[in-house]
């Protein structure tokens, strides 16, 4: 089916206003958006879109339609549907991952094993150096850095992970083409030209402040795990924190000043099981092994989704005593996350690293949040 005609079913099926969870049935159910959109009316209700939904979907707003069109002619920009082979893993397994993304610049980078930088958009100076510190320390040992565009520390993150020349993801709460703040649009251009700009929200979607803490749960699922730099007690650092570890992901917060007001959001997490750094190398120390496992499992997907030669993806070896123990703690009836870290003694973030490895060799079939052995 051409390009084109898919593209514009799923910007109909967004359009149409209709949850992420039932746009992501209908897609399970239909495979195609094009599939989805010819099922009619008795279909979609049957996966919980409304009658207003149909309405949208047979009629959409022919200008907000057309400037989205207009904004995938560019073959650096990218619409991922759910069942889009290119569609990063990782966000797959978050609680309520989006239905569809947009992608300026190169989607691939968004397998690429990530640790998110945030903090607070009225930081001090030293939080900015800090920031810088960690996302240049952290892009030189091969981790891309995402971050949230905002003023002060993710500005900060972004713009040095480019300038080590690393690799940077910037998640937006506005459409792809919009800089929030507007001074940012150099920067957004930046990262888009050398990284990828994404967001869940189509082009020309201004700055609602309700989408702010949505996007977060997007910047912490594509990460394995999420560094807060300096955030007050309010700062919306503490929701992607939040949101991190409900996704199995590590969560590290930087101490400071008893004195600064900026600092008493990461003492909370602190007090609340984040992991207290004070270096670049004790995010690495843990990260790395993850970080590791998850680029060895996922090479030969993402070559075969980017149009690369085909691949074989490596065998994660059951000799291997995490690997072992894990294995050995799955059955072939479904088992939880909590299970499976209380069989082990393991952390969540090991355990998703080492199941996401095993599914995607097939070895495991996961459904709902729930794990299971496929054959011995």
């Amino acid at each position: 089916m051409p390009a084109h005609a898919e593209s514009e079913a799923l910007l109909r099926l967004l359009q149409s206003g209709a949850p992420a969870s039932a746009l992501r049935r209908l897609l399970d159910s239909h495979g195609t958006a094009c599939a989805a959109l010819a099922a009619g009316s008795r279909d979609w209700a049957s996966h919980g879109l409304r009658a207003t939904c149909h309405a949208a979907i047979r009629n959409p707003e022919p200008q907000q339609l057309a400037h989205a069109m207009r904004w995938l002619d560019d073959p650096a920009h990218h619409l991922l549907g759910w069942r889009d082979a290119a569609y990063p893993p990782l966000l797959q397994r978050i609680p309520t991952p989006p239905a569809m993304l947009f992608v300026a610049g190169d989607p691939a980078l968004l397998w690429l094993p990530a640790v998110a930088i945030v903090g607070s958009r009225a930081a001090t100076a030293g939080g900015c150096a800090n920031a810088a510190q960690f996302a240049t320390a952290l892009a030189k040992a091969n981790l891309c850095i995402t971050s949230g565009m905002a003023a002060g520390i993710d500005a900060a993150a972004h713009t040095a992970a480019l300038d080590a020349g690393g690799v940077t993801v910037a998640v937006l709460g506005t459409g792809p083409d919009i800089a929030y703040p507007s001074r940012h649009r150099p920067l957004r251009d930046r990262i888009a030209a050398h990284g990828a700009v994404v967001s869940e929200h189509p082009p020309g979607t201004g700055p609602l402040r309700q989408h702010f803490p949505s996007r977060n749960r997007i910047l912490a699922g594509l990460s394995l795990g999420t560094v807060v730099i300096e955030a007050a007690e309010q700062s919306g650092a503490l929701i992607s924190a939040r949101l991190a570890a409900e996704a199995g992901r590590e969560v590290f917060a930087l101490p400071g000043s008893i004195h600064n007001p900026m600092a008493r959001g990461c003492h909370r997490l602190i007090r609340e099981g984040a992991q207290l750094v004070a270096s670049p190398d004790e995010v690495l120390e843990v990260l790395a092994p993850l970080a590791a496992d998850l680029a060895h499992a996922l090479r030969g997907s993402l070559e075969a989704s980017c149009g690369a030669a085909q691949t074989t993806l490596p065998e994660p070896s059951l000799g291997d005593a995490a690997y072992n123990l894990l294995w050995q703690a799955l059955g072939h009836d479904p088992t939880g996350m909590d299970a499976l870290v209380e069989r082990t003694g393991l952390t969540t973030a090991e355990v998703s690293s080492m199941l996401l490895a095993l599914e995607l060799n097939g070895r495991i079939a996961a459904e709902h949040g729930r794990y299971a052995r496929i054959g011995r």
